[in-house]
């Protein structure tokens, strides 16, 4: 049985394991670049555990075997990371951890949950779109999002792949 609960402080650098693990699965379609990216730092990671940002899935030996790091911007909840060891890949966890953040946001007033994601890798934007989110119009992004979108650049993604999405709380 699967549960989710806050992250702790003491689980950052196995939230960042399983961050590469999720991220190796861009090599088999030749995203090497992606797949060997430097996960999400532990400085933020705390950060987001501190304000009840990041999310685990557990089994019932209480270990984490997935999670999501969201935060507020601009009004809305950016999803910032999702992922799940590939071994408990199709289980629905991913989804679950959204309609968690999603309800955390819901409760802090938030309308909406956004994130930015390839537009073609099958487990990113046609993921997402079964999910209920939608791709945003150029001219709906926020200026926290276009600060996203800069920050993704500077990392070396490829924006002109990629989309953000929005799906109402």
């Amino acid at each position: 049985m699967t549960t989710l609960r806050d992250a702790r402080p003491d689980e950052c650098s196995l939230i960042q394991a399983i961050e590469l693990a999720a991220a190796s699965r861009y090599a088999a379609i030749g995203m090497t670049t992606v797949a060997a990216g430097d996960p999400i730092p532990l400085g933020i990671l705390a950060a987001r555990v501190a304000s009840r940002g990041l999310i685990v899935a557990v089994m019932t030996d209480d270990e984490p075997i997935g999670f999501t790091v969201f935060r507020p911007l601009d009004g809305a909840a950016y999803i910032e990371e999702v992922d799940v060891l590939p071994a408990h890949a199709g289980r629905r966890l991913g989804a679950a951890l959204l309609e968690e953040a999603g309800r955390r946001a819901a409760a802090l007033g938030l309308a909406a949950l956004t994130l930015s994601t390839f537009r073609h890798v099958p487990w990113n934007g046609p993921y997402y779109l079964r999910l209920g989110f939608v791709e945003m119009a150029e001219g709906e992004l926020t200026p926290g999002l276009r600060a996203v979108r800069a920050d993704n650049i500077a990392r070396g993604l490829d924006e002109t792949q990629r989309m953000f999405m929005r799906r109402p709380l």
